[in-house]
């Protein structure tokens, strides 16, 4: 009887001994949720390529390792990257309407990816495939935001389904595909690394609208510039 009152005085000095930790888990939930808020209020605003910007991203990078493990800081790390993202799209929605170029381009964000959706009008003339000197200024601002970013980009050019009868190209295929060449090799040559570019051509065989209309057609003549998103 004796031996038995010992272990159960033994049992709740031990329970007793242990309440530290359950303060403490509670410390540690509290520190959590303030660096969550932290983490919310450091990704809420624009990113910039500041100094001062990649400081507090990296601080709170580390913070977020030591709280969530491996797996959390991958997911953190995906978030900032998504946060840049949708910055570089803002910035080149600003510079756009800034220049008065939203007429000749559309943007379109998606889950896996950011598409900018130019109108073979403004790039090029009728059949060919090199670029006019009106698109410079259109692609020279769509560039300077891409290069801020380090996504793949894949360059897809479209045409209607008119077919090719002259001229240097045999098929609205091998138009499609020498258009988009033009406008990642425009790319390249002002700052966009080639690892990051490819592009493909898919003639009249993708159409977005009807090519019974001059309207319709004119739609589906066009360049999609997609940036693929860090996920």
């Amino acid at each position: 009887m004796v031996r038995r009152l010992r272990s159960e005085e033994l049992e709740n000095q031990l329970n007793r001994g242990a309440l530290w930790a359950v303060t403490y888990g509670d410390l540690m939930s509290y520190l959590m949720i303030f660096f969550l808020i932290l983490f919310s209020f450091g990704i809420s605003r624009p990113s910039t390529a500041s100094s001062k910007d990649r400081r507090l991203q990296e601080t709170l990078i580390g913070i977020q390792k030591i709280f969530g493990g491996k797996g959390s800081s991958a997911a953190f790390e995906r978030a900032v990257k998504r946060e840049k993202e949708e910055s570089m799209v803002a910035q080149l929605k600003e510079a756009m309407d800034r220049q008065d170029l939203s007429q000749y381009a559309k943007i379109e964000t998606w889950d896996k990816k950011i598409r900018l959706v130019l109108a073979e009008g403004v790039l090029f003339d009728s059949g060919k495939a090199d670029l006019r000197p009106g698109a410079l200024h259109i692609l020279t601002t769509v560039t300077e935001q891409l290069r801020t970013v380090p996504n793949p980009i894949v360059i897809e050019g479209h045409t209607d389904d008119v077919p090719v009868r002259a001229g240097r190209y045999s098929s609205n295929w091998e138009l499609s595909m020498a258009r988009a060449y033009s406008v990642m090799r425009f790319l390249e040559t002002h700052g966009v690394p080639p690892q990051r570019l490819s592009g493909s051509g898919y003639g009249e065989h993708h159409p977005i609208a009807d090519n019974k209309t001059p309207e319709g057609r004119a739609k589906n003549r066009r360049i999609e510039v997609d940036l693929l998103r860090a996920d």
